[in-house]
């Protein structure tokens, strides 16, 4: 078997794995009407994520502050690491761990929804980011790999994906996201 065609056939085991597990759909579900309710309340979703989870980061807040499926009123969201100006300062002047929790400080509402993708779950400016959403009332919302790592005990939900391999954890945190991005969308706008 080619390496080609054994990639692609772990992710279609995964993807087949996922669609068969009742309790992550319902918790793709629960997310997704958090995110609605935050939306509702005048809140906004925020993302967070290292290497390809922070593209992965980058991308999902677009789509849903942009568009994704539908032209519609654009919503808030952002990804902690867009400014390239504020990340460099504060990795400068205190260190790259504290770079998310600092946006958090900075940027996050009581309400708000932070979305922090992770293959580990143990990333620690994923982590500070976590906590100091917590301590300002944020609802937090995980992508992770098989065990969560330390996002476990930070989380109000979080989504595991049975995998140690990090390309197909991420390609099913894009998928996830996709299919989140898509509900929001349609409860806040379906009826336009």
């Amino acid at each position: 078997m080619s390496k080609t065609l054994k990639n692609i056939q772990e992710l279609s085991n995964l993807a087949a794995a996922i669609a068969n597990d009742t309790k992550l759909i319902n918790q793709i579900d629960t997310v997704s009407e958090a995110i609605v309710k935050a939306y509702r309340a005048g809140n906004k979703t925020i993302f967070c994520g290292n290497g390809g989870s922070s593209a992965e980061a980058q991308h999902l807040a677009a789509e849903l502050s942009g568009k994704f499926m539908m032209d519609r009123k654009a919503i808030p969201a952002e990804a902690c690491h867009v400014n390239s100006s504020f990340v460099t300062a504060v990795s400068n002047d205190y260190d790259f761990t504290q770079v998310y929790s600092r946006y958090i400080e900075a940027f996050g509402n009581s309400g708000d929804v932070l979305i922090g993708l992770s293959t580990s779950g143990t990333s620690q400016n994923i982590i500070k980011a976590f906590q100091s959403a917590k301590s300002k009332g944020l609802v937090c919302v995980s992508l992770t790999g098989e065990t969560g790592g330390l996002l476990n005990e930070l989380s109000d939900y979080i989504l595991k994906i049975p995998s140690k391999s990090v390309p197909r954890i991420q390609e099913i945190h894009l998928l996830i996201g996709h299919i989140i991005c898509e509900k929001v969308e349609q409860s806040l706008f379906g009826n336009e």
